[in-house]
């Protein structure tokens, strides 16, 4: 058996939504948790600055003992996981990406399908959506709702939502959260859209975590420890996570 610390990394706190479900499945571990928000959004930045922001804050979490990463953000998963897996071959890396398969599955659903361009142009998410594809399904592009999500301000995502998504009112069912930030917002899309079913990619994940660490015979600890990093210090962005952590 061989003991691990499990990183996590975004672009800010939205991957607590799926650190969550990731606890829940795979308890009594150390998990260290890297909010980069002085580089949010990564949607809106090339390739290389990506690759670039991703690499140095794997070298953090790999000097911290972690032997599993899990990229909780759509975007960085889209554009690095193949690098960092080849770069680092003996590191585990969990990628998260748009739960496009689960609402393909349920053929009847009218599917939104809502992401960053980031993960939108990305050649992952291309082919992840050529796959699965149907007619019934619309893609958009949501720039600048992540950050506007990063930073609480629920007026202005109610007003984004409402100049963005209100075309798709009665023409769409269901709705993949294409980013880990969306689920946030939940509600607030709810009342835009009407009572739509959601898919995301945290339960996917969790699963795979929990199937790693099963056969791999890694151990943790005897209670669950979350050590939460922000890139810019935000004491106020610590309290939001964990708020997040213990009520989303």
């Amino acid at each position: 058996m061989k003991r691990t610390k499990i990183g996590f990394f975004d672009s800010g706190i939205g991957g607590v939504t799926v650190l969550r479900e990731c606890v829940k499945l795979a308890p009594n571990f150390e998990y260290i948790y890297y909010s980069d928000s002085i580089n949010n959004p990564y949607g809106d930045k090339s390739k290389e600055k990506v690759l670039e922001i991703a690499s140095n804050i794997v070298e953090y979490l790999i000097s911290e003992g972690c032997y599993i990463i899990v990229i909780a953000c759509n975007t960085a998963s889209a554009i690095c996981v193949e690098y960092l897996r080849n770069y680092y071959p003996n590191i585990i890396f969990i990628a998260i990406e748009p739960a496009i398969k689960c609402a393909y599955d349920n053929l009847e659903d009218n599917t939104l399908i809502m992401a960053t361009k980031g993960t939108m142009d990305s050649e992952r998410f291309h082919n992840l959506y050529n796959k699965y594809h149907r007619n019934n399904f619309y893609l958009k592009s949501c720039i600048g709702l992540a950050n506007l999500i990063e930073h609480g301000n629920s007026n202005k995502i109610k007003e984004y939502l409402k100049q963005n998504i209100n075309e798709y009112k009665g023409k769409v069912n269901s709705v993949v959260l294409g980013c880990t930030h969306y689920p946030l917002i939940k509600k607030e899309i709810k009342d835009v859209l009407g009572n739509v079913t959601f898919y995301d990619g945290s339960i996917g994940v969790s699963k795979q975590l929990k199937k790693i660490i099963d056969s791999n015979n890694f151990i943790g600890n005897n209670k669950t420890q979350i050590l939460f990093i922000d890139s810019s210090n935000d004491k106020l962005k610590e309290e939001r996570f964990k708020n997040l952590l213990d009520n989303y």
